[in-house]
């Protein structure tokens, strides 16, 4: 019996060697297709060629690129070069990526041409300087291209020799977490820490070299270099690279994949373009046939989540229900093929999951965090429960502390802080247990379930207390033309909320009105916009208990961009700044409703 690769670079090597032929990376247009046997001839030439730099095993390489092959490429170059890569959000401003390089020590980084002058300027302001600009797409004044990169090998260069003196405990890459609430953080996770990770969720979701996987989230997220990155290099899983997420509607159909993983904003949306689309048929037989459809496929998800037997009767109208409305949908989504979709990085409303999970798609809530190296509890395929974050993972321990907080250990834990034992010795304590900073609940069976971020729970005058998160949950998914939401009721009688519109769903709904100017600043005045979310705000408010309704609402004019002032690359809400800068709009909010 073959015994499991130790590094992921031994596990690389293993997977190029066992699938030569097999398609590894390819673009979603098809442009390029790169074989695991010509993945691997790449590597060694750009390994050879950072060993001509002069990157030696720890050092540390930075790569600031877009969801496309010359990532893979770059990362597990560096990688079996003994280099530790880590990679930017394309979202962040010159003085942020100058604090990461100043972390990370980095001499190397790796870009596009369009990212060249906030790299330039972050290199001028960090501690440690950046001797080498390496660019993927050109070789512009000051940087050398990939070209020249292979030429500048070593001649005595070994790569064998070089990528086989990995160890199991060295740092494989690290995670600059969103910093909602100060500068990022370095999370070093090691080859144990993700080869434990991968080796938990195959386990319950076996991968093969027959998968395929959507690149498309983020590859300085955790979730990405997890689900895409390093699964392909275990298990051969055709990685798929999309560069524009604009376009996932328009490629799904063409590229089918097998494996899917989104955050609740995406399954908001997929739910929202469907009921708009049923809502728009002109056939009354058809939208009666629809809307019957997902309402068997909502009784059964529901039933399947309470572990209720099915009913014959449902049984039966759901054999009908998919043969005629269901598998046609997932069809024309591009996710008839999906055998495990994910969902994640923030908690999805429950009313959205089992639409979803109606439809057929098999979307399991997760939990997870960068510390832990992705999930630590997943909800399995077969055994899904709407409202939890699923059981621990094989090789994870769980408890709550005595205020409910989530703790974790187990050998995904990360190995540190970089440079920063202060802060590890605070998330971490002797007994190796990880303080997650979340507020949770375990059943008798050993789901999990999320209240909310232990800094984030909001007490109102009364003194009760709140999760924001579900109210701003509950608010997407009634309220499709709603972007981003932050409610507000710390110290406060009542709560109320700012939102923000989703520049794609007012995009479609001026089109339908006839209206010129679809800008999120214009339409934010609309009074049929307007009309819309107060309809939406009185279905939300419909499902929250009473203390938690939203009393009143401001449309902001503007759109929350990732990694702006507002929310983080991650599109998590930067709870305190939003609070100052909107401290006025909050303050006539409050003295609009006395």
């Amino acid at each position: 019996m073959t015994q499991p690769a130790t590094t992921l670079t031994a596990a690389f090597q293993r997977t190029a060697e066992r699938y030569p032929h097999n398609l590894a990376l390819s673009t979603s247009d098809g442009s390029v297709r790169i074989t695991w046997r010509q993945y691997a001839a790449r590597v060694e030439k750009l390994a050879a060629g950072f060993a001509g730099l002069g990157v030696r095993r720890g050092d540390t390489v930075g790569i600031m690129l877009t969801n496309r092959p010359d990532f893979h490429l770059v990362d597990t170059a560096a990688l079996h070069a003994g280099a530790t890569p880590f990679s930017i959000y394309n979202t962040l401003a010159p003085e942020q990526i100058a604090h990461l390089f100043s972390n990370a020590g980095n001499r190397v980084v790796v870009c596009e041409e369009q990212f060249l002058g906030q790299l330039q300027a972050a290199a001028a302001a960090a501690e440690t300087a950046v001797e080498h600009v390496i660019c993927v797409d050109g070789a512009p004044e000051g940087t050398i291209s990939l070209a020249e990169l292979e030429a500048a090998a070593e001649d005595d260069f070994d790569f064998a020799r070089s990528w086989q003196a990995v160890q199991p405990e060295d740092v494989l890459t690290i995670i600059y977490t969103s910093g909602t609430t100060g500068p990022p953080k370095g999370v070093e996770l090691t080859h144990i820490n993700l080869l434990a990770e991968l080796e938990s969720t195959t386990a319950i979701v076996p991968i093969s070299a027959q998968d395929s996987v959507i690149s498309y989230l983020p590859d300085a997220h955790i979730a990405n270099r997890w689900g895409a990155h390093y699964n392909s290099m275990v298990t051969g899983m055709q990685i798929v690279t999309l560069a524009d997420m604009k376009q996932m509607v328009s490629v799904l159909p063409a590229i089918r994949p097998t494996f899917f993983g989104a955050v609740p904003q995406v399954w908001y949306r997929l739910k929202a373009g469907i009921e708009a689309q049923v809502a728009a048929e002109k056939s009354l037989v058809r939208k009666r046939l629809a809307e019957w459809a997902f309402g068997v496929g909502r009784r059964r998800a529901r039933l399947l989540s309470d572990g209720t037997p099915e009913p014959t009767a449902l049984r039966v109208q759901h054999a009908v229900a998919e043969k005629l409305v269901l598998s046609a949908i997932r069809a024309r989504l591009g996710l008839d093929r999906v055998r495990f979709a994910a969902t994640g990085a923030a908690a999805i409303d429950p009313e959205a999951l089992e639409f979803v999970l109606g439809l057929g798609l098999p979307v399991c809530e997760l939990w997870g965090m960068s510390e832990v190296s992705c999930a630590a509890t997943v909800n399995p395929p077969n055994a899904i429960r709407i409202g939890t974050v699923g059981t621990a993972l094989s090789n994870v321990e769980l408890r709550l502390a005595d205020d409910g907080e989530l703790l974790v250990r187990g050998p995904l834990v990360m190995k540190g802080y970089r440079n920063e034992p202060e802060k590890t010795a605070e998330t971490i304590d002797a007994d190796g247990w990880l303080h997650t900073g979340d507020i949770a609940s375990i059943d008798g069976d050993g789901y999990v379930r999320i209240v909310d971020r232990k800094k984030e729970l909001m007490i109102n005058a009364s003194g009760k207390n709140m999760s924001p998160a579900n109210i701003e949950g509950t608010v997407k998914v009634s309220c499709p033309l709603v972007g981003s939401v932050v409610a507000i009721g710390d110290d406060r009688p009542y709560v109320v909320a700012l939102l923000t519109l989703d520049p794609d769903a007012v995009t479609a709904y001026a089109q339908q009105q006839g209206i010129a100017d679809a800008s999120p600043a214009t339409l934010a005045d609309d009074p049929g916009v307007r009309a819309a979310i107060e309809q939406g705000m009185k279905e939300a408010n419909a499902r929250l208990a009473r203390v938690e309704q939203i009393k009143k609402f401001a449309i902001l004019p503007e759109v929350w961009e990732p990694g702006g002032d507002e929310v983080t690359p991650t599109m998590k809400l930067k709870r305190k700044p939003i609070a100052a800068k909107y401290a006025k709009q909050i303050e006539e909010l409050y003295a609009s409703a006395k």
